[in-house]
């Protein structure tokens, strides 16, 4: 019987069983030509008549790539045994069955094509498509292929490529989060962008992130593959995250798999049409948070390499959102005092160098208020330093208390801090400011070491346009000013 075989994607001549031959370097050779033209020796032709007594499968079976054929049906009619290891059905199985079918839906249209192509004559070389095995996996074939028109055959060679398409995957998903971190704004907009850069992996409809810090949990975001705006979390993700957060491991949610898992989980599960998986996220500093990633296919179980893809990318996002969070507090820190966390000298510089230029251009009004604690160092002095951090902590809360959340309250250093008061405040309201902020501090102090201090400010104000027309002029009005008030309790005291 003769066959049109296919080698390196090259078509070598029809050849029948009873004529020997031999593949050399991607070509067909005779045993003879072998030798340079010299006459083969009797072991050769030894050699000669145990291959062609061998039967064909003998030899396609030792290749670690796949050999079928599949007729003008579409139906298998030879497969080798790496079929089995590849697909996961037996060659029994496999024969009879159609093409097609083995298919994952979504690259069927273009496969057919591809096929039809094969039929009319084009050889196809490294074509991709993914097959569904018997255990539900995905599996990456590279195919070639070619017609046999005198046995009305398609013969291809198939090569499982799926490990190198996850390690693909997994380099794109890598830069394409290194990339996002940098462009994203805030956490909702590198939500968006891990859900689309996952998206072109794996069927998502859903991706929920809840990340926790020193303060807390904190409330739980979801983004929809549909493109809208990213919102509250679901309860099903909430009690989802929770129960990662709680047991530290990956949790798969499955239709009848919700054994074990606590029973407000298993009843919001109820009804499941897709799976969900949820991810821890670990840093340096321990858990951050977690990953919930719903399926975008009903029915569809999701796969050992869903799961390690996802895993993977719970990983980098975890480094991201360390790196971002390290970069804030970064900012943070080179702008704020550390002991109250208000706003340090160089951000409110920054911020005075902006209201006054918007005071100037719109002719409006702008105030500072400079004040200096009363005493401090004797409180220093007679309770020690750690009291008087307490004490100062104790103050700023006070003073956030008396002004409006837009203007700026600052601590220059030590026992200083300064307001600036914007939107065209007049002296008169200035005035009652001050009065509130001293009421305010002659009311006791409960630190957090269990002491009980009062305290006392001097404050010093000053005016845009009335007592200065500079910034430099303004600041050193409202330091004099300060001083003096200061000197007046000095003197009364």
């Amino acid at each position: 019987m003769a066959w049109q075989y296919c080698y390196n994607g090259k078509k070598s001549q029809s050849m029948s069983v009873g004529e020997m031959k031999h593949f050399h370097a991607g070509r067909v050779m005779h045993p003879n030509k072998l030798y340079s033209g010299q006459k083969c020796p009797l072991k050769c032709k030894t050699m000669e008549h145990k291959i062609l007594s061998a039967p064909l499968a003998s030899f396609t079976d030792l290749l670690l790539d796949a050999v079928c054929m599949v007729d003008v049906e579409g139906r298998f009619v030879f497969v080798s045994a790496a079929c089995e290891r590849i697909f996961g059905y037996t060659q029994q199985e496999m024969i009879g069955m159609q093409m097609i079918d083995l298919v994952a839906p979504a690259d069927r249209a273009r496969t057919l094509a591809a096929a039809r192509a094969i039929m009319d004559g084009h050889a196809q070389t490294h074509f991709e498509n993914r097959y569904l095995r018997k255990d539900g996996r995905l599996a990456h074939i590279m195919w070639s292929a070619r017609w046999s028109a005198p046995h009305q055959l398609r013969v291809a060679v198939a090569r499982d490529v799926s490990a190198l398409k996850q390690a693909q995957a997994k380099q794109a998903a890598l830069y394409a989060i290194s990339e996002a971190t940098h462009a994203a704004g805030d956490m909702p907009a590198l939500l968006q962008r891990i859900l689309h850069i996952i998206g072109e992996h794996l069927p998502v409809r859903s991706l929920t992130l809840q990340l926790q810090d020193e303060h807390g949990m904190q409330t739980p975001i979801t983004c929809h593959a549909a493109g809208s705006a990213p919102q509250a979390a679901p309860p099903l993700a909430g009690l989802l995250c929770d129960e990662v957060l709680r047991c530290g491991r990956t949790v798969l949610l499955q239709t009848g798999k919700l054994a074990g898992l606590p029973e407000a989980l298993q009843q919001a599960a109820s009804g499941l049409a897709a799976d969900w998986l949820a991810v821890p996220l670990y840093s340096s500093r321990g858990s951050i948070g977690v990953l919930a990633w719903q399926s975008g296919q009903d029915g569809v179980m999701s796969t050992e390499q869903d799961q390690d893809l996802l895993q993977f990318v719970a990983k980098q996002l975890a480094t991201a959102i360390e790196r971002q969070q390290l970069h804030t507090q970064m900012q943070f820190m080179a702008m704020h005092d550390e002991l109250t966390r208000l706003p340090n000298r160089r951000l409110f510089h920054d911020r005075l160098y902006t209201a006054f230029a918007r005071a100037h251009r719109q002719q409006g009004r702008l105030s500072l208020l400079f004040l200096d604690l009363n005493g401090f160092k004797r409180v220093n002095d007679r309770h020690g330093h750690a009291c008087g951090d307490l004490l100062l902590q104790a103050v700023a809360a006070r003073l956030r208390d008396c002004i409006r959340e837009t203007d700026t309250l600052a601590r220059m250093g030590g026992d200083e801090f300064v307001i600036l008061l914007e939107n065209n405040a007049m002296p008169a309201d200035i005035a009652l400011i001050e009065q509130k902020i001293h009421a305010a501090l002659a009311m006791p102090l409960h630190l957090g070491n269990g002491d009980v201090l009062q305290t006392a400010v001097s404050i010093g104000a000053a005016h845009y346009p009335d007592d200065a027309d500079s910034m430099q002029m303004l600041l050193r009005h409202a330091d004099r000013a300060m001083y003096l008030s200061k000197s007046r309790q000095d003197a009364s005291a």
